[in-house]
């Protein structure tokens, strides 16, 4: 049992810790509501104005996992000050912008911000009790999540009572607060990795990224036969492959090729992938199905706060499973709440496609993905974090977090694709394409229910200081236990 002191020193680092992830997610998704104002008001064009939400997504994709693999090296608590402060600079940036090109920059610099999630993770499992791993693991898996939708739920009303640079005002002074208390309060890890950093990796990775990154953003306007997209694609496919060689020749990878092939690594990350074309997509598009005016045959007409508040019950029951994800897990097993999480959540976009006509409807529908979400991004954080070595913690939780949002790019691609596949243009999209388009969703999380069978079955292993029975541990520890793969 952990003396008072000690319990305290875990809890003021996890607060650290869920601050830091809370301030990354919610700029993740404030602006989306808010594209249309941040375009008249920085004088541009709806194409320019879509890379605010391109740029960041490419600079999180590209720095998540580097930051991590850096953090491993050379020290997580010293990255994540670092990631902190790239994030903070460019919320301030964001905030004084007077023009769209200084827009994107900042953006840009957020995107550093990616790093917190593998830093976030990998002290969690340097500085944690065995015990405690699981649950906190789980509460800032959550937490990406839940703070995404909050993101959506909260523009509106900010935009209202102050205006849209709040959007970036309110997450710089948490971020702020958290990157003072992690330099102040939380420890150094003491579990490193050997050798150097290797950069051509890094610029394949980045390299092919980008291409892909590119090519799946501007699909559905450039369209998906254009010279450019195809050109993109493969370009990403030809560099992803020598990026593959050079990591598998390299004395110090900077992604290493065993680890993403081990069982419980690669089906996770394939699960998440289309975990991450469902939640993301929804997250885009649902808003706008809800604004349309009612007199095009469907919609509510409602406002941007409106919209936000029917999404705030997948909010709440993301937050609340993630919360009890941990107990569950050391009953169940990770891979059961996986299996149970995505099957769930097919039951939503069931409902989005076929039952859309009263509010009600969709507030039910939110809910119950939160509850499948929830539980599905709590359980793949931990089963990643007890997959691998300690040292490699950060790089494998970023590649997980990475393939997610690779997912959340493949899924508005496909719908902005199939949503507007009938639409006049300028005109609104017909009822039909909303209807396909969360068809497809479903379909893509069916897939994703599949794909979790093929994840290894795990038990639980005993902390050496934990009483024999998980139960007996739950009562005397408050938290959790993890699982380890066999």
């Amino acid at each position: 049992m952990l003396g008072s002191a000690q319990r305290a020193h875990h809890q003021v680092t996890f607060v650290v810790l869920a601050a830091s992830v809370a301030a990354y997610a919610l700029l993740q998704s404030l602006v989306t509501p808010v594209l249309a104002t941040i375009q008249e008001d920085l004088h541009t064009d709806q194409a320019t104005v879509t890379w605010v939400l391109t740029a960041y997504l490419l600079s999180a994709s590209v720095f998540t996992p580097i930051m991590g693999r850096v953090g491993d090296k050379v020290g997580k608590e010293r990255m994540l000050v670092v990631t902190l402060v790239a994030l903070g600079a460019g919320s301030l940036l964001a905030a004084l912008a007077t023009n769209i090109g200084v827009m994107i920059v900042a953006r840009v610099i957020q995107g550093v911000g990616g790093g917190v999630l593998p830093l976030s993770f990998g002290i969690v499992r340097d500085e944690f009790p065995r015990e405690k791993v699981a649950g906190a693991v789980g509460v800032l898996a959550a937490l990406t999540a839940v703070g995404a939708g909050l993101g959506i739920v909260l523009a509106g009303p900010i935009v209202d009572a102050l205006d849209y640079h709040w959007l970036f005002w309110i997450p710089l002074i948490v971020v702020v607060l958290a990157a003072v208390a992690a330099q102040l309060f939380v420890p150094e890890s003491p579990v490193r990795t050997e050798g150097r950093i290797s950069v051509l990796p890094a610029v394949l990775l980045s390299a092919w990224l980008v291409c892909l990154l590119v090519a799946l953003s501007e699909a559905p306007s450039w369209g998906w036969g254009s010279g450019r997209v195809l050109g993109l694609l493969a370009g990403a496919v030809v560099l992803a492959g020598v990026w593959v060689a050079v990591e598998q020749r390299s004395a110090s990878p900077l992604i290493d090729m065993r680890m993403m092939r081990q069982p419980a690594v690669w089906t996770t990350n394939l699960v998440a992938l289309l975990v991450g074309v469902g939640m993301y997509a929804t997250f885009g598009f649902l808003p706008q199905f809800l604004q349309t005016p009612s007199e095009a045959g469907y919609g509510f007409g409602s406002s941007i706060t409106e919209s936000g508040l029917i999404l705030l019950p997948s909010s709440i029951t993301m937050f609340v499973v993630g919360v009890a994800s941990g107990r569950l897990a050391a009953r169940l097993g990770a891979k059961v709440l996986v299996v149970a999480g995505t099957t769930i959540a097919v039951v939503p976009f069931l409902l989005m496609a076929f039952a859309h006509g009263a509010v009600w409807e969709m507030c039910l529908a939110t809910a119950v993905m939160g509850v499948g979400f929830g539980l599905a991004f709590s359980a793949m954080s931990s089963l990643i974090v007890d997959a691998v070595p300690a040292e490699q913690t950060g790089v494998a939780s970023g590649m997980n977090a990475n393939i997610r949002t690779i997912g959340g790019s493949v899924g508005a691609a496909l719908m902005a694709s199939i949503v507007t596949a009938d639409a006049s243009p300028g005109g609104l999209p017909e009822e039909s394409g909303y209807t396909h388009g969360f068809a497809m969703l479903a379909g893509a999380t069916v897939v994703a229910a599949l794909a979790a069978l093929l994840i290894p079955r795990t038990r639980h292993v005993p902390h050496p200081d934990e009483p024999e029975h998980a139960e007996l541990a739950i009562v005397a520890a408050g938290t959790v236990v993890g699982d380890r793969p066999e």
